[in-house]
């Protein structure tokens, strides 16, 4: 009875309020899709077309008859009987099958999507412990779904375990439609993520999605662990890159990154590696708001249906979770909506949490000091 009393303008107050509160919570997302949407390229570069030539004629059948110069483990066998069209690469560390089998017990479970394959591995470098090395051999017998390079696991080798990954792909899973690299610590809507690349009818090449890093700068601090010497990277800025949390690409793709890797700087930061492989190929990154990137998205049942990724999840936290999303009840637009907005507004009032802890430490060091 009250909203029926309500005056013209106390009427454009609560709308003009209403979507105020849209605009700050979705307008980032949005002005980011805009912009950084990838547009459709002609490609004249002679450069470029070179290497989209050579990418289409690949052949790796030199190292499949010599699998043991580049693998310790290599389960080659993996998509040889099927035609996959998701195959999701997990960037794991070696000692760490605790949540490797947590995975395989939740997101890394699902196997189709519609009648349509998918197909979860795990990605590692090699141990320094030989006991480490002879528990992922039994892992790899029991599971079959190891991809073990034969370079050490360390945080420098990092870009060789994604180099492995998309040479692994070309070379003995190269019907895999799609190509889905993340990390151990996500969690990953495999489901949702099928649906939505089932609804792409055309443009089916060139496709690097994720969430777009735009304009970053590198590290130029020599006492910093991710630091670049202007000898390996030159430019103010890196192009824009896909945060190596999550991000897809499709089979032409990963021939073509395949192409031009033996010729980009290795001495930068993992997923900007794969950036620069994009740009010198003529990929352009293509941005969705459903990836997290390193955020951590609070949890909603009906919100975590419709998103694709979010990091950092807890052991705890992803049985609990994925069971819920898994029971098959779908949501109605209204609780998507609603999902959403729960979701957001809570990850924004942990950000501003950890925003003030931080500052309070900040403040009291300095105070100290």
């Amino acid at each position: 009875m009250m909203f029926c009393r309500l005056r013209t303008h106390q009427w454009c107050f609560l709308l003009f309020n209403i979507m105020l509160f849209h605009a700050l919570l979705f307008g980032g997302d949005l002005l980011e899709e805009y912009f950084l949407h990838a547009l459709p390229v002609t490609y004249t570069d002679m450069q470029i077309l070179k290497i989209r030539e050579t990418a289409r004629k690949l052949d790796m059948h030199p190292l499949k008859t010599n699998i043991s110069k580049s693998y310790i483990i290599s389960s080659s066998e993996a998509c040889s009987d099927q035609e996959v069209f998701l195959l999701a690469i997990v960037c794991s560390s070696p000692g760490n099958r605790t949540r490797r089998n947590m995975i395989r017990q939740t997101w890394g479970n699902v196997t189709g999507i519609r009648g349509y394959t998918v197909l979860t591995l795990f990605a590692l470098g090699k141990p320094p412990s030989e006991t480490t090395q002879l528990d992922i051999s039994e892992e790899s017998q029991k599971h079959g779904d190891i991809i073990e390079g034969s370079f050490l696991d360390s945080f420098e080798n990092q870009t060789l375990k994604i180099v492995m990954s998309m040479e692994w792909t070309v070379t003995f899973c190269s019907t895999a439609r799609f190509v889905l690299k993340t990390d151990e610590e996500m969690f990953v809507n495999l489901p949702s993520l099928a649906e939505y690349l089932l609804s792409l009818r055309t443009h089916l090449e060139d496709i690097y999605i994720g969430r777009v890093i735009h304009q970053e700068m590198p590290d130029r601090n020599p006492q910093s662990q991710g630091f670049v010497p202007l000898s390996q990277y030159k430019e103010q800025y890196y192009p824009d890159y896909c945060s190596g949390t999550a991000f897809v690409i499709s089979q032409d793709v990963a021939r073509k990154m395949y192409v031009v890797a033996k010729d980009t700087p290795v001495l930068v930061p993992p997923d900007v590696f794969v950036g620069i492989c994009a740009k010198n190929a003529g990929i352009i990154p293509i941005q969705s708001s459903r990836f997290s990137g390193k955020k951590h998205i609070r949890y909603n049942r009906c919100c975590y249906k419709f998103i694709f990724t979010s990091s950092g999840m807890k052991e705890d936290e992803l049985f609990k979770e994925w069971r819920e999303i898994s029971d098959g009840k779908d949501c109605t637009l209204l609780e998507t909506y609603y999902g959403l907005v729960a979701c957001r507004v809570l990850t924004y009032f942990d950000k501003f949490q950890h925003f003030n802890i931080d500052t309070i430490k900040n403040e009291a060091s300095r105070f100290t000091n």
